[in-house]
């Protein structure tokens, strides 16, 4: 290629030319021999060839604006305590959390006496008594909230062989992360479009990878009563519980962005520190004249 360019009509006459130094043509035949391989490279893998339709890889889901997404937002506390509370009343029934612990709902959520309640709702194993034998407890702040089936035979064996996925970090996850799951909550159609072919026992749903989905849809308007009377409709219930597994996902999340304000505070009065110090130190310097003063005879 590198040969070619250079027998062609525009580098003989750029070669020709006293006027044009031999960087210049040599900028100038590095500039178009990158082009060419760039236009070759488009030419072979610009469109690839896909094995699956857009469909198959699911619906993309729009950009919500989330109250917690800019870069120094938190999260909605009051939509966080709503969010926990269609989990704990729809989603518990078959998705766990096993990684969320009891004790990190406090002061996000709820009370320490308000959790230690629900916790103690629920039972978990002893340690062992003097015959061996495995005795049930109430639930403690340091316990991990418990899933609904024993195993993951028993979770398939009650959803016709299909396994709810844990909701601990489901956020993270998915492609498209809170945007995907309000999407996929909400976007469950009265019947599925001409066209479209579910398998049986499966639902249609457009967000979700090939269309067909074992779960169906879960969130109907006024299915939960809240207890700050916010009205439960469809899309409000998908975006508190989306918003409260994405602080599932990211406990960390408000902190990381009070120390990064923390950082940005630092590092611009060290900044601005340093500038008037340099001012101060460096203008004497800078502006002093030296003068030569021949001595006198």
């Amino acid at each position: 290629m590198v040969n070619r360019l250079s027998g062609s009509p525009l580098f003989k006459r750029l070669a020709s030319s006293a006027a044009v130094s031999k960087s210049t043509r040599n900028a100038v035949l590095a500039t178009v021999a990158t082009g060419g391989l760039a236009a070759w490279y488009v030419n072979l893998y610009g469109n690839p060839i896909k094995a699956v339709t857009l469909a198959e890889h699911g619906l993309h889901p729009g950009e919500y604006p989330w109250s917690h997404k800019g870069w120094l937002d938190t999260f909605d506390h009051q939509s966080l305590r709503r969010g926990f509370q269609v989990y704990r009343e729809v989603c518990a029934a078959c998705h766990s959390l096993n990684l969320v612990a009891w004790r990190t709902l406090v002061g996000v959520t709820h009370t320490s006496d308000e959790v230690r309640a629900m916790a103690e709702e629920a039972e978990y194993d002893n340690e062992p008594n003097d015959e061996g034998e495995i005795e049930k407890r109430p639930g403690k702040l340091s316990d991990y909230i418990p899933a609904p089936y024993a195993n993951e035979q028993a979770a398939r064996a009650a959803n016709s062989g299909a396994l709810p996925p844990d909701l601990s970090l489901i956020v993270k996850a998915r492609h498209g992360a809170c945007d995907y799951i309000f999407s996929l909550l909400t976007g469950y159609p009265d019947d599925p479009p001409a066209g479209a072919t579910v398998a049986s026992g499966l639902n249609y749903n457009p967000y979700f990878p090939g269309g067909g989905i074992a779960m169906g849809r879960v969130l109907f308007d006024g299915l939960v009563e809240y207890e700050d009377g916010t009205p439960a409709t469809t899309s409000q219930m998908a975006k508190d519980v989306t918003t409260f597994l994405n602080w599932a996902a990211e406990p960390e999340h408000d902190v990381r962005k009070k120390t990064g304000l923390k950082v940005l505070i630092i590092t611009g009065s060290l900044w601005a520190l340093s500038l008037w110090v340099k001012r101060f130190k460096w203008t004497p310097v800078k502006t002093r004249r030296i003068v030569y003063k021949p001595p006198k005879l």
